[in-house]
């Protein structure tokens, strides 16, 4: 399995896609080829790691990890990723709930997967790689925690100043000499810019060897799509029906993850994205303009992005907005949907929901009585409501419980600095907190 910039270019290996992160060129590493798959291959696959296996295999073909692909999954998926059937949509309607990793967010699935691929690959104490992540809420504590005094590695974590939660502002901060967290005077797209930017910049990246773990990163989306992969065979094995998905989206990497697992033939019905009050793609599949934009600030942070980089994956992998709106449902939902959302969740289904979501279930439930009956929905659930205490506690009336997992991370101490959204600035905190570097 070969990968090639979605700009051209020669093509790479995985190791090389992985280890970079973003392509010379700027643009972001796309297989040559999708692998497809029958229901079949995957009959002796009960659980998901080994569901993830089959999956994966193809793209391990010639990567010096190929032997360790179990042992990297093992890692990736040691905590349990349910379907819990939704108690008004009898068995036609269920959540998937990404949030019972160590950072309570479906992020932990790509950043332990990236972790321990990298760590493998290139964990060199006397030259280590620097993992450079923009992040909007969640990335960031994710990459962090998977990276985390991790021996030849190194994360600095980019965050938009006051536009994340308390709890998620914590999550960020916490962590070992390692990591480095910077809160950025601006918004994601001026971080994810920053990182682009740093990437590119020959002679900061000789200095600190540096990669990514944002969802440019395809060593991101690989694992998500086995989560895909796996509760559409299990639904498909116990119904007979492709379930669709509705899938909170903000840099389009999760959503990507199932469109990849449906072209690879994996039986995945309709996929619809659900974005918060940044209705950069909506606006693109109304318009057939690409027009990125400035993100504007919602209840749903982490999905704060006017310009999702993954979009040209998708217009590479699938094609324009003509033919994407053919095959893909976007909806928009803006805060006071998303609060509205937050109360019917917690009344019809008897526990609470994060604000991102809430705009899966608002957009499952502005269906039209075709689209809802004719397909049974797996709506993603993104991360655990108590990192959004402050949002949620107000709506429902009460208390959320604290994970346990939530609970250790909020205890640890924390600590960042302030920068300018530029590359002097970030090359000066680097160069203060990394002295040996």
């Amino acid at each position: 399995m070969r990968f090639v910039s979605t700009r051209g270019g020669p093509e790479v290996s995985l190791d090389k896609a992985l280890v970079n992160g973003i392509a010379p060129d700027g643009g972001l590493y796309v297989p040559v080829e999708l692998p497809t798959f029958s229901v079949d291959d995957f009959t002796a696959a009960a659980t998901l790691p080994e569901v993830a296996i089959v999956l994966l295999q193809p793209f391990f073909t010639d990567s010096s990890l190929r032997d360790e692909l179990a042992d990297v999954l093992a890692e990736t998926f040691s905590f349990p990723i349910p379907v819990t059937p939704l108690p008004n949509g009898g068995s036609r309607a269920g959540l998937l709930e990404l949030y019972h990793g160590p950072t309570a967010a479906f992020k932990d699935v790509g950043a332990g997967f990236l972790a321990a691929c990298l760590t493998r690959l290139e964990g060199d104490e006397s030259l280590p790689l620097t993992i450079l992540v923009a992040t909007s809420g969640d990335t960031g504590g994710a990459v962090a925690a998977a990276f985390n005094e991790r021996p030849g590695m190194r994360v600095v974590v980019l965050f938009p100043d006051g536009r994340v939660s308390a709890r998620q502002a914590h999550q960020l901060t916490c962590w070992s000499d390692n990591v480095l967290s910077l809160t950025v005077s601006g918004a994601f797209d001026d971080c994810q810019a920053l990182v682009k930017s740093a990437l590119a910049d020959d002679v900061l990246n000789g200095h600190y060897r540096f990669s990514s773990a944002n969802s440019i990163n395809i060593g991101r989306l690989l694992p998500q799509a086995t989560y895909y992969a796996d509760a559409s065979l299990r639904h498909f094995r116990e119904t007979g029906r492709k379930p669709g998905f509705v899938i909170p989206t903000g840099n389009l990497g999760n959503a990507l993850a199932c469109i990849m697992a449906r072209e690879m033939c994996l039986p995945i019905g309709p996929i619809v994205l659900a974005t918060n009050a940044n209705r950069t793609i909506p606006e693109y599949f109304e318009t057939l303009e690409w027009i990125p934009r400035a993100s504007v600030q919602t209840l749903a942070s982490a999905m704060d992005v006017g310009d999702p980089s993954n979009m040209e994956r998708l217009r590479n992998i699938i094609g324009e907005a003509d033919v994407l709106r053919d095959c893909l449902g976007v909806l928009s939902v803006d805060d006071e949907q998303i609060e509205a959302s937050i109360r019917k969740d917690f009344a019809e289904f008897g526990f609470a929901t994060c604000p991102h979501t809430a705009t899966a279930s608002h957009t499952w439930r502005q269906f039209d009585q075709q689209l809802r009956t004719a397909n049974d929905w797996i709506l993603v659930a993104t991360a655990h409501p108590a990192k959004f205490e402050t949002v949620v506690e107000p709506l429902i009336g009460e208390a959320v419980p604290l994970p346990d997992e939530l609970a250790a991370i909020l205890s640890r101490p924390s600590r960042c600095e302030s920068i300018e959204p530029d590359l002097r600035s970030l090359a000066a905190a680097m160069g203060a907190h990394f002295a040996d570097g």
